[in-house]
């Protein structure tokens, strides 16, 4: 069924004039997810190194725009650097991005498994113990998408993760596909839509003793926010995660995941977040959000170049906590 698609996030690629020229062939076309999904499917192990080089350095020459935000997101974790330092950084990060999608598709497409090394367990047997929902909150870094699965894997419970649209509906309509094919826990997808039920649907979830799975590091252009400390700037991160949280009274789980190598990740749980239900609402979710943020920098400074943020986040230097 279709729903209302909401506006771009602010931390969205900028679509440029070739979007319209290109149709399903502009690299958020569904061309390009179908093409990749294909790719994996049929080339032998030994091809898959070298093709996502070449692909890579396509991709490295012709996203000017996209560059250009990688390397100014990265001063901010690495600081400044001379040109060709600055151009080796934006190439690792693109092809940290080709691995991680590639065998994303290998996952949800071909039944081939990603080895993951779980560090945090003990959180998780806090949480067992407590019983009832919880919301694992995760960032755009490395597949996060094994991540989502890891709550539900361990005591089998429907996961609902919670997707930002992609930029072309036939694209969307095809992700949708493919993680239904997947063969791990009960994973239901909701895309970050305009749709007003989507809250009510999470919540219920929550409440029967599900887990919702979102990211928490970029905020809906039509969403609240919260200037948090992030990387010795300012950066505005979504309430969404939180208030949810505070009104099905579960806790949130920072949950990140790092790829190792070849289909190998490690997977960081770490402690839970309970947000406050004091009689000052704004208060209560504005300091979970801080501490959330402070997850969300922890993890990019473990792994910059996993870091998948194709958007510039500030315009200038950048705004100083």
């Amino acid at each position: 069924m279709e729903h209302a698609r909401s506006l771009p996030p602010p931390h969205a690629p900028a679509p440029s004039r070739w979007k319209r020229w290109l149709g399903r062939f502009y690299i958020s076309g569904v061309f390009w997810y179908r093409f990749h999904h294909f790719g994996v499917r049929v080339l032998p192990e030994w091809a898959m190194g070298p093709l996502l080089c070449c692909f890579t350095a396509f991709f490295f020459l012709t996203l000017r725009r996209i560059r250009r935000a990688i390397a100014s997101n990265l001063e901010a974790v690495l600081g400044p650097c001379g040109r060709l330092e600055r151009e080796r950084r934006i190439f690792r990060t693109l092809h940290q991005f080709a691995w991680c999608l590639s065998e994303r598709y290998e996952q949800f497409g071909t039944g081939k498994r990603i080895e993951s090394a779980l560090e945090g367990v003990e959180h998780w047997k806090v949480l067992e113990e407590r019983g009832g929902g919880f919301i694992v909150v995760t960032a755009h870094v490395g597949p996060w998408e094994a991540g989502a699965a890891v709550p539900g894997a361990l005591r089998g419970r429907t996961v609902h993760l919670v997707r930002e649209e992609e930029m072309d509906p036939a694209a969307q309509r095809f992700i949708e596909g493919l993680v239904a094919r997947g063969d791990g826990p009960p994973l239901r997808t909701h895309f970050a839509s305009a749709d007003p039920l989507l809250g009510v649907r999470l919540l219920e979830a929550l409440r029967s003793g599900d887990v919702v799975a979102l990211q928490g590091d970029r905020p809906r252009a039509d969403g609240g926010t919260v200037e948090a400390p992030f990387l010795g700037r300012t950066l505005a991160f979504p309430v969404g995660p939180a208030a949810l949280a505070r009104a099905a009274g579960v806790p949130l789980v920072p949950v990140f995941v790092f790829r190792e190598g070849r289909l190998r990740s490690r997977v960081e749980l770490r402690a839970p977040i309970v947000v406050r239900a004091t009689g000052d609402r704004d208060a209560d979710v504005t300091e979970a959000t801080r501490r959330l943020a402070g997850e969300v920098e922890r993890a990019v400074r473990v792994a910059p170049h996993q870091w998948f943020c194709f958007a510039p986040l500030w315009a200038g230097p950048g705004s100083r906590a």
